[in-house]
């Protein structure tokens, strides 16, 4: 179980046609998918066939788009057919319960709650867009603080951590690994960080949707089911922020999934009133099509009216290699340090350089050339966007772009592998012997014929093979 290829549509892409056809029974769903995963194309078509009384030939389909873009329709209807939402090959045709429930979507009516049932109970006087916002910060940055801290960095006072169950889900996920008593980060954590935060929610509730279902396939029976989980994931992106909600309405099930919820920050409960639930904005936004937030705190501040100056981080990149960053937030220095040499530190700013040490360290930890590139550019100060658009020019110089690259080209000049060095052999049929059986097992990485030496990486079979040898020529001599 890994988060390197935990993207919500890579995670749908793998699911049956029966799990969709579960899906698409709650309206939640259907709109979900149709809002966040279609491109405006398949949306197109979608809309077409919504409300029509019979099925569109693919040669009807034709005439409307343009020859243009002939890709564009193919893409579309590519991604229509691998999330089970069209059927026929020759013509085209919405899947019953996506159609009905997408119709319940827009129209609305039904008693189905799949948006939610709001809460009957009074809203509590201290409960405000702001605390939400504040509430689910603390919870989000407090798992990125564990991450960032696997990397050796002293985080900030008062971060308290995540709750052991994200703990758990964090090294199933191999974002962070433990290596005698030591905590360190991996290099799918290091791309954990550098995510949208709309990818890094969706990583960590994929990670559940997946322990959920190793556990229930190992025979450890669990008290949710992915296909419900999944369903209930997007029903809260469906709901509104600063609302309260009813969890006595709620499955068993649901109702089990709260806490996890909780401890990633995607919903608060008073404490006390036990009976509703508030989604915060990590949670109202996990369908939305907003989906390049370069941090949480970003988000938070894209979203609200007020911006938060305490966690922006603006970067200026000079021809020289030189580095100076707008920020405050630890964690966002934290990220810097990750892969440039900080110098010094004001308030509000932090000055370093990227030198080949720098980069080579972060690429040891799997970081790549193109995340460290694309989060400088993502970070670009707007003078620089400004003196890029009036020159006709890269963002970035291209002289540190092409250098960082070189960096890591020279960390791939030579590989390791461990493993024993075998030479000294009698003769050269016994090393040929001894070196073939290597190759046949798949533990011979490296040989030389002329010098009769040989590189393995395993010596347990090879020691074997050599023994049986030696016993077979010693009877036969005898």
């Amino acid at each position: 179980m890994s988060v390197s290829a935990n993207s919500l549509s890579q995670y749908l892409e793998g699911l049956s046609g029966i799990t969709f056809r579960k899906l698409y029974q709650q309206p939640s769903t259907a709109f979900a998918i149709f809002r966040r995963m279609l491109p405006h194309t398949a949306k197109t078509i979608v809309m077409a066939l919504l409300y029509s009384p019979t099925p569109l030939s693919l040669a009807d389909l034709d005439v409307w788009i343009k020859p243009s873009a002939t890709r564009e329709k193919d893409q579309a209807l590519a991604i229509l057919r691998l999330l089970h939402i069209i059927t026929q090959p020759q013509s085209l045709a919405l899947t019953a319960n996506f159609r009905n429930s997408l119709r319940f979507a827009l129209e609305g009516g039904g008693d189905h709650n799949s948006f939610g049932v709001q809460s009957t109970s009074p809203i509590p006087a201290e409960v405000d867009h702001a605390f939400l916002d504040k509430y689910a910060k603390k919870k989000w940055d407090d798992i990125l603080h564990y991450v960032v801290s696997a990397t050796g960095i002293t985080m900030e006072k008062g971060s308290t951590g995540p709750k052991q169950s994200v703990k758990d889900l964090l090294m199933a996920g191999r974002l962070v690994e433990r290596s005698y008593s030591e905590l360190k980060i991996t290099h799918i954590g290091f791309s954990f960080l550098l995510q949208e935060a709309n990818a890094q929610v969706w990583a960590l509730l994929l990670l559940w949707l997946q322990a959920i279902d190793a556990a229930n396939a190992s025979g450890t029976k669990s008290d949710m089911d992915s296909v419900d989980m999944l369903s209930f994931f997007f029903l809260l992106g469906s709901l509104e922020f600063g609302r309260a909600y009813s969890i006595d309405a709620l499955t068993e099930s649901r109702r089990n999934m709260l806490p996890i919820l909780i401890d990633f920050g995607l919903i608060y409960i008073p404490s006390h009133n036990k009976h509703q639930f508030f989604p915060t904005r990590l949670a109202t936004t996990l369908t939305s099509n907003e989906t390049a937030l370069r941090s949480v705190s970003a988000g938070f501040s894209a979203a609200s009216t007020t911006s938060d100056e305490q966690d922006k981080c603006t970067i200026i990149l000079e021809t020289n290699f030189r580095m100076y960053a707008y920020v405050n937030s630890p964690l966002q220095i934290a990220v810097l340090a990750l892969f440039a040499d900080l110098k010094f530190r004001f308030k509000g700013l932090v000055s370093g350089k990227l030198t080949h040490t720098s980069i080579e360290k972060a690429v040891h930890h799997g970081i790549t050339a193109d995340q460290i590139i694309s989060y400088l550019s993502s970070h670009a100060d707007e003078q620089m966007y400004r003196y890029a658009a009036a020159t006709n020019k890269p963002v970035l110089p291209p002289v540190v772009i092409d250098q960082i690259r070189l960096w890591q080209l020279d960390t791939e000049r030579v590989s390791t592998t461990e493993g024993y060095l075998f030479k000294e052999f009698s003769d050269y049929k016994d090393y040929k012997g001894v070196a073939d059986f290597a190759e046949s097992i798949g533990v011979l990485t490296w040989r030389n014929d002329r010098k009769g030496i040989f590189f393995a990486t395993k010596v347990e079979q090879i020691k074997d093979f050599m023994k049986t040898r030696r016993k077979a020529n010693e009877a036969g001599g005898g």
